[in-house]
């Protein structure tokens, strides 16, 4: 089915290449893909590292994961659109080669402030990246040969879920956290090397880029996501914090206006128009949303509240992984059968009674009967919801558009992710500072002052103390109670978001599938970027 889907969205001629120099091509693209998919899923990992060395805090976490996803998911399809316009090799090797930059810069990076700047700018490169490698395998294989190349191109980039949070935590057990950003050097050179064997397109077709509904998205969305991460610090009443939220607002709004009038819009609102794309988006929002939160402030909780180490948080999450590539398949195929609707639905209730499981994690987490069982249920809702997910949102639009169907589904991903990670971390600030403060005796030293102070901006973490006061000890099991308990609520919030994910599916879809949902991989986070048009991107990946 995808070479089937993508000949029908692609226009191009049929490449005559040696097989040698398709080989090197496709090597070149998933060695690309594999670099950016790997860094994504090792930061998470990383991120309390980051914070020891440089500081920042949860906000600092936070900042370093989202400032990629807001630069990414903003860009995302415009950037998919730039290979039709200079060329898929072009587009790949700017993107590769910018994110090597980026790499780089991360690892020697002096402050949090340089890194999530670096963060940004990879981001967009990753936006010309993800699409470019999609669209530089179907201009160079032939029809008949192109599923078989997406299939290797989608296996290795599934690899790198694995790989990643594995590899990240071995370096981190035995070097500095910048090594994981180091590490992807010599890759890119490769990479970039192994680009000059990828066939340059003699065609380019005429088109206008949506360069200002690009910037009305990352300036939309940067708005509120700037105002939820900083507000635990700043307060609601902070112009700092009300300006950004009310401005960003104001610009959503006017990208929605831009969009609806531009004649070449860089999301077609028409295709919400149609009920199976639109709460199948919608689902993907919140659902995305949920797992983009949840893999971030669990690991970050596992090493700075239970006392993992990074490898060990990294393998925690392995199960997850190997359920999806298991698992994925079969559940398309039943949904191919009783319709993807009861799987759209059932797969995220199931997820969220598995996450209700987790509330009962505290400072000792026993990872056999604490951890385990409630991932493991977790990932049977997911694996059951995420490949009937991409085929229902698919099958929701005319097959000409299948491939802006599936980068519209995947830009909705990241968008939930951020702003997601955003808001639940404010949640978790304000449930930790409320807590701590109503567990210490009042009033307070100054000495102690500026400890709690000095506390209350690292939420889900331990205070470092450089006494024995009672007051001093007292406030570092207040800070490990209150940290429990703000990442309960958080949790709390994000089952919600998967549960809204299943109602969604419920009441929102239709048996009407015409894509084969037995033939979606692994759902949105592979598949749908299978589907895509050479013009458009790759799907969003599930975090890590």
């Amino acid at each position: 089915m995808l070479a089937r889907l993508v000949r029908t969205v692609s226009r191009r001629p049929e490449a005559v290449l040696p097989d040698r120099r398709k080989h090197l091509t496709l090597l070149a693209v998933i060695m690309g893909s594999f670099v950016a998919s790997l860094d994504s899923t090792v930061v998470s990992v990383a991120l309390p590292s980051i914070s020891r060395s440089l500081g920042g805090g949860l906000a600092g976490q936070q900042w370093v994961v989202n400032a990629y996803l807001l630069a990414l998911g903003s860009f995302l399809l415009l950037g998919g659109s730039l290979g039709d316009v200079f060329g898929e090799r072009r587009v790949f090797a700017a993107g590769v080669a910018g994110f090597g930059l980026m790499s780089a810069v991360c690892a020697l990076s002096p402050s949090i402030d340089v890194l999530v700047v670096a963060r940004a700018i990879q981001g967009l490169a990753g936006a010309l990246l993800t699409p470019a490698a999609l669209a530089v395998i179907i201009a160079t294989f032939p029809s008949r040969e192109r599923g078989a190349a997406i299939g290797t191109w989608m296996a290795w980039s599934g690899i790198a879920t694995v790989v990643g949070p594995l590899a990240g935590g071995e370096l981190l057990s035995v070097v500095s956290w910048r090594f994981i950003f180091a590490i992807n050097l010599p890759f890119v050179a490769l990479t970039l090397a192994l680009t000059t064997a990828v066939p340059a397109s003699d065609k380019r077709r005429e088109q206008d880029l949506d360069v200002l509904g690009a910037a009305l998205a990352a300036a939309g969305l940067g708005g509120p996501v700037f105002a939820l991460i900083e507000q635990p610090k700043l307060g609601w009443g902070s112009p700092a914090v009300l300006g950004p939220a009310l401005g960003g607002i104001v610009l959503l709004g006017a990208f929605t206006v831009w969009e609806s009038r531009n004649q070449a819009p860089m999301l077609p609102l028409q295709l919400f128009r149609i009920r199976n794309f639109a709460f199948g988006n919608l689902e993907t929002l919140v659902l995305y949303g949920g797992l983009g939160a949840l893999f971030l402030y669990l690991v970050i909780f596992l090493q700075q509240i239970a006392g993992y180490s990074p490898l060990r948080s990294g393998l925690a999450t392995l199960p997850t992984s190997i359920v999806m590539f298991a698992l994925s398949r079969p559940f398309g195929r039943l949904a191919d059968r009783f319709g993807v609707r009861w799987f759209m639905g059932g797969g995220p209730l199931l997820a969220a009674a598995g996450l209700a499981y987790l509330l009962r994690l505290n400072a000792h987490v026993s990872y056999l009967t604490d951890l385990l069982p409630g991932l493991v249920v977790f990932s049977l809702g997911l694996a059951a919801t995420v490949a009937p997910l991409t085929a229902g949102v698919l099958s929701g639009a005319d097959p000409s558009r299948a491939g802006v169907a599936s980068a519209v589904n995947n830009t909705m991903a990241r968008v939930g992710g951020l702003l997601a990670t955003a808001a639940i971390g404010a949640v978790v600030a304000a449930r930790f500072t409320a807590s701590l403060q109503a567990r210490l005796p009042h009033p307070l030293s100054a000495v102690d002052q500026a400890a709690l102070t000095s506390a209350l901006h690292q939420p889900l973490a331990v205070p470092i103390i450089h006494g024995h006061s009672p007051t001093e000890l007292s406030l570092v099991e207040a800070a490990r109670s209150a940290a429990i308990s703000g990442f309960h609520r958080g949790l709390i919030v994000i089952i919600v978001l998967v549960t809204l994910a299943g109602i969604f599916g419920l009441l929102g879809i239709r048996d009407a599938a015409t894509v084969p949902a037995a033939e979606c991989g692994t759902g949105a986070s592979t598949d749908a970027s299978a589907h895509a048009a050479p013009t458009l991107s790759a799907a969003p990946e599930l975090p890590s």
